[in-house]
């Protein structure tokens, strides 16, 4: 590659399964970890950064088998500035075809005090913890945590120590989001002109997105000379998350006049991998999101529709078809076989087994029993009740709710416990309120409801509703999500959903907490 083809090239640096899985609930199994690398890997993305491994056991070994797996993306870990995380780290990352490791410590003055650190001594651990990670590996990244709010001198000065420790890529992490577009760019230019050996590297940029500015900071510093962009898929991330890998990838595509920077990214396979890891971390795309949200491509005003009409570019400044839509759908109802259905699937993302496909079919069939037309929003629905073996602790048997305007609430409630059923009837503040009770009687638990959403997966009175919840215990965060055209049932489902990865999430954690007992209420 030439040095101007080089200087064109913009690497696409991927966290959705390190900072996107730090987004509160949103932790993903060991297989769908290894599902979302491969298709990012599949996808062309240059760098995937697979986990923090020394943060527990499944880290390490979700980061050592995506190393393993991936045939084409360079792997990276994440490891704070000890020796410690980063030989953990490698030990992580080793396997790859392409390894990284990356490190990092917070420079400002704010992140300074945690470890009351002097700037001398955090210029001494920089440069040892760098040094040390190089001799392992020969792909380092280094960041300063929360650079856009360090002292500029200061800044310089640990860049062009990490530099000569054997950094090769220097990360400029946006870490609250603080910065506006023009900053984010003079912010790079000042560092390729004063630092001593940045011309010999690569710089990074990873922004987070808590004033909406995310993806407009990372173009702009692109634009300044970074040329690598750190970014999530959806979006997903702490906080109000990350810059979008696929805005940043659709912005180059479309607006190649004023941003002639290249890409390996097949963008065709975004939207597959987006409902993906919706459909996993259990963060739904909100409708009118960039490029990926179910109204991105959608017309409803006349003036509009009839532009649509007479020529699609008038409305649309990119095809559907760029990002992995396709124009002709298999229409799916009553009639449709296992075929049609696996194909679907595919096209969405999904690839199932035999096994996975007959247990998905005989859902798919009971709800086709209940609506006319299947969208795609309903079979992604479907597909996102799924649960793992392991988690499948507590089964919903039977429900029957009385409600109305007269009289309490009730709900009647048959669980499978351990292969075992139980049986109670509870009455509440309307019926979820009267079937939760059921659970929480039968289920004996701490944990605090966080977020109870419903939301209408597609349009209709017999529309299925998808239902996500949050559940607190002792700084456990986990979700639950159904889908079903009983609200209530798909709440209660929802809710046990939650539990279950509750009851594994203890047991992965040690015997030190409170576990969940089973009543025998009779």
């Amino acid at each position: 590659m030439t040095k101007e083809a080089k200087q064109d090239r913009v690497l696409i640096f991927d966290t959705t399964l390190r900072d996107g899985e730090q987004s509160p609930g949103a932790t993903m199994t060991h297989a769908e970890k290894l599902e979302i690398a491969g298709l990012l890997d599949e996808m062309g993305v240059d760098i995937i950064e697979a986990g923090f491994p020394i943060a527990s056991e499944g880290d390490f070994n979700a980061v050592s088998d995506i190393a393993r797996q991936t045939q084409n993306s360079v792997i990276c870990g994440l490891a704070r500035a000890q020796f410690g995380d980063i030989d953990r780290c490698w030990e992580a990352v080793k396997h790859a075809r392409a390894p990284r490791i990356h490190t990092f410590i917070g420079t400002s003055p704010l992140h300074r005090a945690i470890p009351n650190l002097t700037k001398d001594e955090m210029a001494d651990r920089i440069h040892e913890t760098v040094t040390h990670a190089r001799n392992l590996c020969d792909n380092v990244q280094w960041s300063p945590m929360d650079a856009t709010r360090t002292e500029l001198d200061y800044l310089y000065r640990v860049v062009e120590i990490a530099i000569s420790a054997g950094a090769t890529t220097i990360n400029i992490p946006d870490t609250v989001g603080y910065t506006a577009p023009r900053e984010s760019a003079d912010l790079i230019t000042k560092l390729i002109e004063n630092v001593p050996g940045a011309d010999e590297i690569t710089f990074a940029t990873h922004c987070h997105n808590d004033l909406g500015m995310a993806t407009a900071n990372s173009l702009a510093a692109v634009e300044a000379g970074a040329r690598q962009i750190e970014c999530t898929i959806n979006g997903l991330g702490e906080r109000a998350g990350n810059t979008a890998l696929e805005e940043v990838v659709m912005a180059m595509k479309v607006r190649n006049d004023i941003m002639p920077y290249r890409t390996e990214i097949d963008s065709t396979k975004i939207m597959n991998i987006s409902r993906r890891v919706a459909a996993v971390s259990g963060f739904s795309v909100q409708f009118n999101k960039a490029i990926v949200g179910k109204n991105a491509f959608a017309h409803e005003s006349g003036i509009h529709q009839d532009g649509m009409l007479k020529n699609a570019e008038t409305f649309e400044i990119m095809r559907p078809e760029d990002v992995g839509l396709s124009e002709t759908n298999l229409v799916m109802g009553k009639h449709s076989g296992r075929a049609a259905l696996r194909s679907k699937l595919e096209d969405l993302g999904f690839e199932l087994g035999d096994n996975q496909l007959k247990d998905v079919f005989v859902r798919f069939k009971e709800l086709a029993d209940r609506k006319k037309e299947i969208y795609e929003d309903d079979l992604i629905a479907l597909m996102r009740t799924s649960t793992d073996p392991e988690e499948d602790r507590v089964k919903l048997v039977s429900m029957h709710v009385v409600c109305g305007t007269e009289g309490p609430n009730q709900a009647r409630m048959t669980l499978e416990i351990e292969g075992q059923q139980q049986s109670t009837e509870q009455t509440g503040d309307g019926p979820v309120d009267a079937a939760f009770n059921c659970v929480k009687t039968l289920v004996a638990h701490d944990a605090r409801l966080q977020l109870y959403q419903v939301h209408a997966v597609t349009e209709g009175t017999d529309a299925q509703a998808t239902v996500s919840v949050r559940m607190e215990e002792d700084g456990r965060i986990v979700t639950g999500q159904s889908a079903d055209t009983d609200t209530v049932v798909a709440s209660v489902r929802a809710y046990i959903h939650a539990l279950n990865r509750l009851l594994v999430r203890r047991e992965k954690g040690g015997t030190d907490k409170r576990e969940i007992s089973y009543k025998d209420v009779g």
